[in-house]
């Protein structure tokens, strides 16, 4: 049964992750806004801006903005019932919300400290998401981190921009700036991941894959037009996308788009991504 959502709810979803849902990626991205050729009609210059902030789009082809919901009506050429029920589908695993801590508020997070993995609530979650210790401790660390005057502490994923991708048990945040991860090991093949636990995943269900390739972590489906001067440099390119819409969409994107990327999704398919795979495989085995 779908669960039903009001207009103040569904003005709370990522504008960004919605257009990614139906098919548009950003031609350029920032901190806080991000810029898409427009959905709306053909062009070769982004002229359809999004702001990360306020969560509100603007065309300035046409000069008209809006919210999420004024978007997918526009898009999707329904109403507000219909736009409601679209959003409504990615509620359960909250896939569209916003983050839990905005990106005015990501700027505020104050690392205060970098080290090996080894606090018991850490690796209680790694191994509640079927990862070994130390399988994490090769690429990931412990971060320690300020917000408002609290402490907290998470996994860390560096970025290639010395910002940190940030996973506990209870919040899934980033610490500025937001960018890819890049590991290069000059080898002729690239596996392309989507996030920090798609990539602990696969290094437990392949690890010599890994090890035999470059990898990189989108950190954020909104950076697939970014790397594309990256997959040019490889004689074949693996994608590890979620089974989502929005990672569908990506993958039916450089697929079609580059004769030698190729979508290995079916791995996992009937699964929304690697990490459920693996816990999905584990339960089996035990």
């Amino acid at each position: 049964m779908k669960r039903k959502i009001n207009c103040e709810r569904a003005r709370t979803f990522s504008i960004e992750k919605a257009l990614a849902k139906l098919g548009h990626f950003p031609e350029k991205t920032a901190e806080k806004e991000a810029w898409f050729l427009s959905p709306f009609r053909s062009e070769t210059q982004a002229s359809f801006k999004v702001s990360k902030t306020r969560n509100r789009w603007y065309d300035h082809g046409e000069g008209v903005g809006g919210n999420v919901i004024d978007l997918v009506c526009r898009i999707l050429k329904c109403s507000i019932k219909e736009a409601l029920e679209f959003l409504s589908e990615n509620i359960a695993t909250k896939s569209l919300l916003l983050d839990e801590i905005s990106n005015e508020e990501v700027s505020c997070i104050v690392v205060t400290s970098v080290k090996k993995i080894t606090h018991p609530a850490l690796i209680q979650y790694l191994n509640s998401r079927g990862v070994p210790l130390g399988i994490a401790k090769f690429y990931c660390k412990e971060v320690w981190y300020t917000f408002n005057n609290s402490k907290f502490f998470a996994i860390g994923l560096r970025n290639n921009k010395d910002g940190w991708e940030l996973r506990n048990k209870i919040f899934k945040n980033s610490c500025s700036p937001k960018f890819y991860t890049y590991l290069q090991r000059n080898k002729c093949q690239l596996i392309m991941l989507e996030g920090m636990f798609d990539l602990l995943s696969l290094a437990v269900l392949n690890e010599t894959l890994l090890k035999d390739s470059d990898v990189l972590i989108l950190n954020s489906i909104s950076f697939i037009k970014q790397i594309e001067t990256r997959i040019l440099n490889y004689q074949a390119v693996h994608l590890y996308l979620d089974c989502d819409s929005a990672g569908q969409n990506a993958a039916q994107y450089l697929t079609t788009k580059y004769s030698h990327v190729k979508d290995k999704s079916d791995f996992y398919k009937n699964h929304k991504d690697l990490n459920e795979f693996l816990c999905h495989e584990k339960r089996r085995n035990h």
